[in-house]
């Protein structure tokens, strides 16, 4: 662990020039294509680590394989996730919740402060390491899903959370209604039309009992499922070969969903919202916020 260098990323973001910050690279295409255009790194390595206050701190550019890995030596993890070789900061910023976000929470609640360089090259910070010490608008939800169009983010403090200490995947031809009725709080809940497929998670002798529940109605052990690799907002049919996230209002598709699926006034909003931030669009230019469904 050591102190990472923000004066060397703002320095290499500058002042006026058309820049993007880029990762792993996993994925690159979400939101549109920043072909041609100068992209940097972020810093990467773990800064701090407080497991009795449970929060991180860590560069940007520092994949997620690595903070997991180094989070589940003190039995603690972040609710972040990604293809293999996906960084922090690429999480983030596309803003897509972890499957699991029925025991994990929403991503925009895992940032605590994120330390940026903004459209006019200087830094500054959002948030705060504690959530008390937070005034103001909470700049951090903002951020997260904004595809680094309203600033680019170079360190952040995380909130971590406890491993479970044992889970369970579960499948049967029941309805999703059936699942949930019995169960507390489940992690992920999956429809593909036919079947549901749950992960429930926790205390060893509670998860025990919920799938002895789930047993009861018909269900029985089955492997962490294999989703498609697109995603989409639900509109109320589920299309093809798609599996609903219950709950969380997200489709998993083999086809890449059609850009713009939002209101004209939703996107009027987010259009004010990067007028204040980058007025000039000199980051990630060639993103669209717009075109990622959480």
């Amino acid at each position: 662990m050591g102190v990472i260098d923000l004066t060397a990323f703002r320095n290499d973001v500058g002042e006026s020039d058309p820049v993007c910050v880029r990762g792993g690279g996993t994925r690159w295409e979400v939101g549109g294509d920043d072909a041609g255009v100068r992209s940097v790194t972020a810093p990467s390595g773990i800064e701090a680590f407080e497991p009795a206050e449970m929060t991180v701190t860590v560069g940007a550019g520092t994949t997620v394989a690595t903070l997991s890995a180094a989070l589940a030596e003190d039995g603690q993890e972040v609710a972040i996730d990604g293809p293999h070789g996906s960084t922090v900061g690429g999480a983030l910023m596309i803003g897509r919740s972890s499957l699991r976000r029925g025991r994990l929470g929403e991503l925009t609640d895992v940032l605590l402060q994120a330390d940026c360089v903004g459209a006019d090259g200087a830094l500054f910070t959002a948030g705060g390491p504690t959530v008390k010490n937070v005034t103001g608008y909470d700049l951090c939800r903002l951020l997260v899903g904004s595809l680094g169009t309203l600033a680019l983010v170079g360190r952040v403090i995380l909130r971590t959370r406890p491993l479970p200490e044992a889970f369970a995947w579960m499948s049967g031809a029941v309805s999703t209604g059936e699942v949930v009725d019995v169960l507390y709080r489940p992690a992920t809940v999956l429809w593909d039309g036919v079947e549901t497929t749950v992960r429930v998670e926790g205390n060893g002798q509670d998860v025990d009992e919920e799938v002895g529940r789930l047993q009861a109605i018909g269900m029985a052990p089955t492997g962490e499922p294999v989703l498609p690799a697109e995603w989409d907002r639900w509109t109320g049919v589920l299309p093809p070969g798609g599996v609903l996230e219950v709950g969380a209002g997200v489709v998993h598709q083999s086809d890449r969903p059609e850009s713009g699926n939002v209101s004209v006034g939703v996107r009027a909003l987010g259009e004010r919202v990067r007028d204040s931030f980058d007025p000039t669009r000199r980051l990630n230019p060639g993103r669209d916020p717009h075109r990622v469904s959480a």
